[in-house]
């Protein structure tokens, strides 16, 4: 998940319950997958960096150029290529990183609709040539200490957006001893907008994805719920969960929201 000019730390892996998880030479999990269902997505906080997806419609959510900004254990880089089948670009500078989920965790090799690029993220996005190139941007960037992002800044979020064509969508994942959620939180809002960034719930292990919009209406209750139970119904991901997390949907009574939701 590194994305600076910092020394490559090498990779370890463990595996535990039929999970292999991903780490570098810490106890902090820097990603992992199911041996059985590697396309699965089973770390919450994966999960929910897939919140993007009620933010698209029905055919648009299959459609387009995703950019993941740190690698991981390609839990998303995985899904977006194979079970979305969208055009897929991962970005990461650790090269331990791109051959452990070569050998480790089922990353394809590059082809037309998946490139893997080994180069510092913050580099990436503000190469002049790929502004608008991406609909939806995924950034989870730490080192082995994991204890703020590597990459944090107004500046940085300023070329995320630049990155996205309008109407494209972009989760972060905040996580850290030393990490300050409101400042992080300030930043990405200063570059998209206050009206267009929204959080989610912190998970127990203490993640908080934050999406972040380029000219994105949000959606009516009834389209975010029709979308959302389709979401789960297709991909088996708890959208009506990340739903009710960002308080996006207004008080209602269960029985008047899709059965899914």
């Amino acid at each position: 998940m590194s994305g600076s000019a910092v020394p490559t730390p090498e990779v370890n892996i463990s595996e535990s319950r039929g999970i292999r998880y991903l780490h570098f030479d810490s106890p902090w999990i820097q990603g992992a997958m199911k041996i059985e269902s590697p396309d699965e997505l089973h770390l919450d906080y994966i999960q929910r960096m897939m919140v993007w997806m009620l933010f698209r419609d029905e055919v648009a959510v299959t459609s387009g150029h995703a950019v993941q900004l740190g690698l991981g254990a390609a839990a998303i880089t995985r899904f977006c290529h194979k079970r979305l089948k969208m055009r897929t670009t991962a970005v990461e500078l650790n090269h331990y990183v791109i051959d452990a989920c070569r050998l480790w965790f089922r990353l394809p090799r590059d082809s037309a609709r998946l490139q893997v690029l080994e180069m510092d993220a913050a580099a990436y996005v503000a190469d002049p040539s790929r502004r608008a190139s991406a609909d939806v941007l995924s950034v989870d960037l730490y080192d082995e200490d994991a204890a703020s992002p590597v990459l944090d800044s107004e500046a940085f979020y300023a070329d995320c957006r630049a990155l996205l064509a309008e109407g494209g969508l972009m989760t972060v994942n905040l996580f850290g001893r030393d990490a300050s959620f409101d400042l992080s939180f300030a930043r990405i809002a200063a570059a998209f907008g206050a009206d267009q960034v929204h959080a989610l719930k912190p998970t127990p292990e203490g993640n908080t994805v934050v999406l972040a919009m380029k000219h994105v209406t949000v959606p009516d209750r009834d389209t975010l719920a029709r979308r959302a139970e389709n979401i789960e119904t297709r991909w088996k991901l708890p959208a009506c969960k990340w739903l009710r997390m960002m308080s996006l949907l207004p008080a209602e009574t269960p029985a008047s929201l899709p059965r899914a939701c």
